[in-house]
């Protein structure tokens, strides 16, 4: 049993109408939904659908010049309405359960040049609170690659500048020691004497606070670094907390570092994650091929 043409037109406001009243899809996604298999619809024609006609819309959908992403949404609507006819009792198989998902393309991380990030890094005024205060919590994200989350939680018995390293707490209340360079502890040791001064009842044992007293939230370190990006004349939403942690990244590994060292400053879980680095800059690519290629 197997409709076609007519018939599943028909069948698919019956799948639509099912998303909306089962799981409360909002009406733009029924709408995409409703577009993706239209165009399913169109290449199918007359004839009934198998599995050598969804990988030839999916190829269809590639040969369009289509995102991986758009394509993979595209297979989605029509895995699920197959899915539907075949627990409906409308069909005999499911067509697209032999059709794999196209590899969505994993994207490289942002990262600021070392020239932007220095511009950035000093772009604070040191000549009041506020800017020690900002230049240390920019030289700490930098230094350690930490995320926000690690960085407001941070404590001052967590800080050790005399060593130069730092315990900080990161997804699933993992903890691990990450290290503190000379400049973020130049930076620190100048703004503990205001922490100190600006401390409260509210302050806790935070280093990072905000000028009341109180310890920095994650959306004061996000103003601090947008604030920090505008003055070092880096374009609109160029600079982030996440952006940060990218550049510091990206930096030790053009610089020489391993991954694994990468992966554990970074407190990643799985290497997987921390492999996306060895994607070298072009710019990098470019230096390093002008000073070590014979022909260059």
């Amino acid at each position: 049993m197997a409709a076609a043409g007519a018939a599943l037109a028909a069948l698919t406001e019956d799948y639509l109408a099912s998303l909306r009243a089962e799981r409360g899809l909002a009406a733009a996604t029924i709408t995409a939904y409703r577009r993706d298999l239209r165009q399913y619809l169109s290449h199918l024609g007359s004839g009934a659908p198998d599995a050598a006609s969804v990988a030839g819309f999916v190829a269809a959908q590639h040969d369009a010049g289509l995102a991986a992403t758009t394509v993979a949404r595209r297979l989605a609507a029509v895995r699920g309405f197959h899915r539907f006819l075949l627990a409906e009792g409308l069909a005999d198989d499911d067509p697209t359960r032999l059709v794999d998902s196209p590899q969505r393309r994993r994207a490289l991380p942002k990262a600021l040049t070392v020239e932007e990030t220095f511009a950035l890094l000093e772009a604070p005024d040191p000549t009041h609170p506020g800017g020690r205060r900002d230049r240390a919590l920019l030289e700490f994200l930098y230094a350690t690659g930490c995320r926000v989350a690690e960085a407001v939680g941070l404590d001052e018995l967590d800080l050790d500048l005399i060593e130069g390293t730092a315990l900080v707490t990161g997804k699933g209340s993992k903890q691990r020691l990450v290290p503190v360079g000379t400049a973020a502890r130049r930076a620190l040791e100048a703004w503990l004497p205001d922490r100190s001064a600006l401390r409260t009842a509210r302050s806790g044992r935070a280093v990072f606070l905000n000028l009341r007293g109180g310890r920095i939230t994650r959306q004061g370190v996000w103003e601090v670094v947008r604030a920090a990006g505008r003055r070092a004349g880096l374009a609109d939403g160029v600079a982030s907390p996440h952006v940060l942690r990218h550049s510091a990244a990206t930096h030790m590994v053009e610089g020489g570092a391993d991954l694994r060292t990468v992966q554990e400053l970074l407190g990643h879980a799985s290497i997987s994650t921390t492999q996306v680095y060895t994607r070298v800059s072009p710019r990098h690519l470019l230096e390093v091929y002008r000073t070590t290629h014979p022909r260059s």
